[in-house]
């Protein structure tokens, strides 16, 4: 029940209402020396010849009561309820408000003097709190620049890449069977046997350019083994830092959410696990490094100036010899050239 006119007491500031059955109504007559006891603590009141009038007026309960005349109770938005400071788990009524050095977890008092903390060292949480909100700040901007130093060493290994891939080109036709191409000269004396002295030859350099595709195709495939595996590696190595990467941004983004908090325990609650996951990041000695040169693939040169040279002195020849096997093309009598080819130079 909302009191109409609340007045306050001079002894104890206590409130009470104008129709409190001791007191007279407004336009009665008190005679001096009326008293009465406060309801609440039974101490003697004495009132003048004003009555309860004569009492001050309570302007703090007035308001109160005129903003709830005025306002209906159904639109009153429920008040907001600030957060609780946590609370021990042990002491469930004891909030936490010291910090256990020993154990490194924030706690209550009675867990100090009579619970599992009280031979261990405590601090104030407050002292620990800037403390490690500090370290904690340092930690992010630690992070934050092996950040930048990992996205570099990732646009490293994107380079090697491209560096394996231009030193390895698709092998195309061997420049040696260049050498190969052009006339040759038959003499056009001997036309019964041209024909078939004709075909020998292109047999022979057919089986030349088998013999020269060969190598090719076994040269080039070596390079391409290299060059594969020189890849796989990197690329590799480069999702590596790429999960690194990403697992450092997320504690990062944790750190920061966590600096935010404004209750010091549940800030300490989470600094524990926070700051042990950024000293592990930060470590990145399990991450292997490349050495310089990985992707250079120099060591595959070929000169070929001598095979030129002799590819470039293949000619018919004079003599009516069979050749061995492996020395050329078996040819047919005649005058001049005999149809048999033969390495000038080699």
């Amino acid at each position: 029940m909302l009191w109409c006119n609340p007045y306050l007491l001079p002894h104890a500031l206590q409130h009470i209402r104008a129709s409190n059955p001791y007191l007279p109504t407004r336009g009665g007559t008190v005679t001096s020396g009326g008293r009465f006891r406060c309801p609440s603590c039974r101490h003697e009141v004495v009132l003048d010849r004003h009555g309860v009038y004569g009492l001050q007026r309570n302007l703090l309960v007035e308001n109160i009561i005129d903003m709830y005349k005025q306002e209906p109770s159904s639109s009153r938005p429920a008040p907001e309820r600030k957060a609780d400071q946590p609370l021990c788990e042990v002491h469930q009524d004891e909030k936490i408000n010291i910090y256990c050095l020993t154990c490194a977890v924030p706690t209550c008092s009675m867990c100090k003097v009579f619970g599992s903390h009280k031979d261990c060292e405590v601090a104030p949480i407050k002292s620990v709190y800037q403390l490690q909100k500090t370290e904690l700040t340092d930690g992010i901007a630690m992070m934050v620049g092996n950040n930048n130093r990992i996205q570099g060493i990732i646009s490293q290994l994107e380079e090697t890449c491209r560096a394996i891939e231009v030193s390895c080109p698709v092998c195309g036709s061997v420049p040696l069977l260049k050498a190969l191409e052009g006339s040759w000269v038959i003499d056009g004396e001997h036309e019964v046997n041209s024909r078939k002295q004709k075909s020998q030859v292109c047999e022979k350099f057919d089986h030349l350019y088998t013999i020269l595709e060969e190598r090719k195709q076994e040269m080039s495939g070596r390079v391409t083994a290299e060059k594969e595996e020189k890849l796989g590696y990197i690329r590799g190595l480069k999702r590596k830092y790429e999960d690194h990467l990403e697992c450092m941004t997320k504690i990062v983004e944790s750190g920061i959410q966590t600096m935010q908090e404004p209750e010091m325990a549940v800030f300490l609650q989470s600094t524990k696990c926070l700051l042990q996951n950024i000293g592990e990041a930060s470590n990145t000695s399990q991450l292997e490094k490349v050495e310089c040169g990985y992707e250079n693939m120099d060591h595959y040169t070929v000169n070929f100036k001598k095979e030129g040279k002799a590819l470039n002195a293949i000619d018919f020849v004079r003599d009516e010899v069979e050749e061995q096997e492996d020395g050329g093309v078996v040819g047919a009598e005649g005058e001049g050239y005999t149809g048999q080819a033969t390495s000038g130079g080699a």
